[in-house]
């Protein structure tokens, strides 16, 4: 097999297509998956056929930059599962998940806030900012922040008083809408609506004053929905010793788990457990 591409940020999500060679090529009954074995953590997805030479899944979320084996996994009813081929893949940080790094580590910091100004000057054209709205947003829904994290930083004695900049005000300059929503949803991020800057804008004046409509609705409406993005064609269908993610555009799933000894056993369990849940949520 060949995957394409061979690597994939830490926040997952990302399309992976696999072609299959002659020899990975099966009976029409048989269904693949594909298992990642990290270091600590073990994947397991469905895949979708595209042709019969070429299947699509999508990237599990990882837990650390490494480069993992994947095995490609062959399931037929009646039969135990076979592995008929074997890739290297690596996750890495990507630009996306340092920007959101670098904005979750300076909620709060007046000096490093006022610095993410400057991005407003360069206008980036509206698909680029489609883009980097999109990737922040998942990476920052990957990252394992603190539970006291705050939109508006450490500083609990700030009132709402205190002209300053947020990551809120960053988020919607930009017209970050996506990114937007998930700050909404965290602690502070209510708050932060009324927040004056030192030239007096709140977010909400922001997104008025720059006739972001969407964004100025996400910001007043009561019951105002996520917005449409690739992240929300994502959801968790189960947790517990192990997650199941649904990919509802792909309808791909993926099952994550403490990773164990790299055996055909192991691989086999996760597959079962993969499909119970599968067939379980299709019923439903």
């Amino acid at each position: 097999m060949k995957l394409n591409p061979q690597q994939a940020p830490l926040y997952g999500d990302s399309v992976i297509t696999v072609q299959l060679t002659e020899e990975d090529k099966v009976e029409d009954d048989v269904v693949f998956y594909l298992v990642f074995t990290g270091s600590t953590v073990q994947h397991c997805t469905s895949t979708r056929k595209i042709n019969p030479g070429s299947l699509e899944t999508i990237s599990p979320g990882h837990d650390c930059c490494e480069t993992v084996k994947v095995a490609l996994c062959a399931s037929r009813e009646g039969h135990p599962v076979l592995v008929v081929a074997e890739e290297s893949f690596q996750f890495v940080q990507d630009e996306a998940y340092d920007a959101a790094q670098f904005l979750a580590t300076c909620a709060g910091n007046q000096q490093a806030l006022n610095f993410t100004r400057f991005l407003d000057r360069s206008r980036p054209p509206a698909a680029d900012v489609d883009f980097l709205d999109e990737k922040v947003a998942l990476a920052f829904r990957h990252l394992k922040l603190p539970t006291e994290w705050n939109v508006l930083g450490a500083d609990q004695s700030l009132t709402e008083n205190i002209p300053r900049e947020t990551l809120m005000h960053f988020a919607v300059r930009l017209g970050l809408l996506r990114l937007t929503w998930f700050l909404l949803q965290q602690p502070g991020g209510r708050g932060a609506l009324s927040i004056h800057n030192n030239e007096g804008a709140t977010p909400v004046s922001l997104a008025l004053e720059r006739g972001y409509q969407k964004l100025h609705q996400l910001l007043t409406e009561e019951g105002a929905r996520e917005p449409d993005s690739w992240s929300t064609l994502s959801h968790t269908v189960h947790s517990g010793d192990y997650s199941v993610k649904h990919h509802r555009g792909l309808d791909v799933y993926l099952l994550t788990a403490e990773a164990k000894e790299g055996t055909a056993a192991s691989w086999e369990r996760d597959i079962q457990h993969l499909q119970m849940h599968m067939q379980s949520h299709q019923h439903q």
